[in-house]
């Protein structure tokens, strides 16, 4: 928390600098590489994604139907435990441990979020490529969910249309080495094709059906539920923490705070702050409990030795970036400066 009444006059010093332009790793980016423009473009629908994706969401608001009508209690609360897993998997795991390197993790941590990850369906490798390509060229043609081009497009449409070309030509430029000679993400890149769908749809399917005799109907269309479920969850930070919410941290960018996408995420949308300072483990600054379970289950981690090397960004500079370009409703830019 700041100091009461005044903040010490060395916060107030270059206020008025420009904010520093930094990549994925905190490098400074070259001005000779600008992002690019979200210009008018034709969308190329993919109707296999689309039909793909359409089925999907019948046949979850049928296992949601299914929950409170035929499904076992059992199977409903195994839906909700995977749901955790898989959101702790792409939260703790595919964002903040690889993407961001925001802190180290020993070799039997790495492998359990990777099968959490994989409960998600998401493919480490594929991932992080596309966040890094999000962080480094936010809101434009660059970005694979570009917010710029409205709520629905960021929120899923996206998925509906091939990507933008310059989504690719970027994507193909981001470092990944530190990725590719992870041995626990390869596995998971080179038996993605078998492994993400066993892993997601397959054994959250039979187990329900082998432990507690859980009908297949049930089974296949309430883990349905929970798979679209969680991946709205996701598309939230992508959609509504990048169009709605105060910019205490960086009054230019899109990226919000939203306490309603921290509450579902287990803590991702403190956006703003996340653009912001990408690197800072809890991604916000309070860090906090109720809002952010990520940060808690990084916590724990490294109680037990499997977390380490926890990175996070000291108040002074907190306080000084959010008096330089925040939107004034950061508590420090509300307290009276010093004469």
């Amino acid at each position: 928390m700041p100091p009461n009444g005044t903040i010490p006059e060395k916060l107030f010093e270059d206020v008025c600098e420009e904010p520093e332009t930094q990549d994925i790793n905190n490098n400074i980016l070259s001005k000779l590489d600008p992002p690019t423009i979200a210009a008018p473009r034709k969308y190329e629908v993919v109707y296999k994604n689309f039909l793909t994706i359409g089925y999907m969401h019948a046949a979850a608001l049928y296992g949601l139907y299914l929950c409170f009508t035929q499904a076992k209690w059992a199977t409903v609360i195994y839906a909700y435990l995977s749901y955790v897993a898989a959101t702790i998997g792409v939260t703790a795991g595919a964002h903040r441990l690889w993407s961001h390197k925001a802190f180290k993790a020993t070799f039997p941590l790495q492998v359990i979020l990777m099968l959490f990850l994989s409960i998600a369906n998401q493919r480490a490798t594929h991932w992080v490529r596309d966040h890094r390509t999000h962080h480094k060229y936010s809101d434009t043609d660059a970005d694979p969910h570009n917010a710029s081009r409205g709520f629905f497009y960021s929120h899923i449409g996206w998925l509906f249309v091939k990507k933008h070309p310059e989504v690719k030509k970027r994507g193909k430029l981001m470092d990944l080495s530190d990725i590719y000679s992870n041995p626990v993400l390869m596995f998971q890149h080179r038996h993605a094709k078998y492994f993400l769908p066993t892993m997601c749809f397959v054994i959250p399917t039979l187990i329900p059906m082998i432990f507690w005799g859980e009908t297949f109907n049930n089974a296949w269309n309430i883990t349905l539920t929970r798979y679209i479920f969680n991946a709205h969850v996701f598309f939230l930070v992508n959609s509504a923490a990048h169009i709605f919410g105060n910019k205490p941290y960086d009054k230019d960018i899109l990226s919000g705070e939203s306490n309603i996408v921290s509450l579902a995420t287990f803590g991702e949308g403190f956006h703003n702050y996340h653009h912001v300072f990408p690197w800072d483990y809890r991604n916000a600054e309070l860090g906090g409990t109720v809002l952010n379970y990520t940060k808690v289950f990084i916590d724990l981690a490294a109680a037990i030795g499997w977390a380490y090397d926890l990175k996070t960004v000291p108040k002074e500079l907190v306080y000084k970036r959010a008096l330089r370009s925040g939107d004034g409703s950061h508590q420090c830019a509300k307290v009276e400066r010093p004469e």
